[in-house]
């Protein structure tokens, strides 16, 4: 009698916690990346069978906000088709919020340092994988690149063009000159090494604007 007691007595207290199912504003059971999981995945509403990449989770997504489409995972550069609408977005934004980056100021001041690098001017038509740095400061001024963080390069090095989102001129005090932010034209959204990766600090910039954008879509189609 005790122990039927004490079982039926252990399986009322049996703990019911269970884990729980995670439903973000907007959206239902979106998925994301597994290298990125800052990219969610949806279906193509013009195409299901390729999947539709976005910063964004809301479902149904806002096609014209979305990073591009890809017909099967992991994106590649065989398989992905970029937004045109995207690249042109995520420039405006990074030429207005780049050079706030901490990030980015680190590696200003960093350029401006005696131990410091130097790199190469964006415009000298030979790319950035061309011109790996080397000791540098000296209150010299320049150019440094805001790269892709999918493969970044080693400290003093430069990117691979594919990966340069654009450049920042300092000056020899290693301060950033307002307004002088150069999209590098070579940018690839997609490349073997995988997908846009920001930075902390601009994916926030890029979210924030494009749920702006989203709220102004939805509103002017009501």
């Amino acid at each position: 009698m005790l122990t039927s007691t004490f079982a039926r007595s252990s399986r009322s207290i049996r703990p019911t916690l269970r884990v729980p199912t995670l439903y973000l504003r907007g959206s239902r059971n979106v998925s994301t990346l597994p290298e990125n999981p800052h990219i969610f995945v949806h279906k193509d509403p013009f195409d299901p069978t390729r999947s539709l990449l976005s910063l964004l989770p809301t479902t149904p997504p806002t096609r014209q906000l979305a990073i591009g489409t890809a017909s099967s995972l992991p994106a590649t550069p065989q398989n992905f088709t970029s937004n045109p609408q995207f690249v042109p977005l995520l420039s405006s934004i990074l030429a207005e919020h780049a050079a706030e980056d901490p990030m980015v100021q680190g590696q200003a001041a960093a350029f401006a340092s005696p131990g410091g690098f130097t790199l190469s001017r964006p415009n000298d038509g030979a790319g950035g994988a061309s011109h790996q740095g080397g000791a540098g400061g000296g209150n010299v001024g320049g150019w440094i690149h805001v790269s892709d963080m999918r493969n970044p390069p080693d400290y003093g090095r430069i990117a691979w063009p594919e990966d340069i989102l654009g450049s920042l001129e300092v000056d020899g005090s290693g301060k950033i000159i307002e307004g002088s932010w150069q999209n590098s034209g070579s940018y690839r959204i997609v490349t073997r090494e995988g997908i846009l990766g920001l930075t902390d600090y601009l994916r926030g910039k890029v979210v924030m604007r494009l749920r702006e954008l989203e709220e102004q879509i939805n509103n002017n189609s009501k």
